[in-house]
């Protein structure tokens, strides 16, 4: 029976985690790119358009 290469899996799984933790990193650059924007237009949108403040409690008769 042949002999497991431990030292062969090992170097897999550590190119496996420098991989996603990369992945990870591209992620978070581009949602903090975005997310600049995104804040600006939830900024402007949070206003209402009818001059009544907004609401979260349905009016009662």
């Amino acid at each position: 029976m042949a002999k497991t290469n431990f030292q062969y899996e090992k170097r897999q799984k550590e190119l496996e985690k420098k991989k996603k933790k990369e992945e990870k990193l591209k992620r978070k650059a581009e949602k903090g790119s975005s997310t600049e924007v995104e804040a600006e237009d939830a900024a402007e949108s949070e206003l209402p358009a009818t001059g009544e403040p907004a609401s979260d409690e349905p009016k009662q008769p």
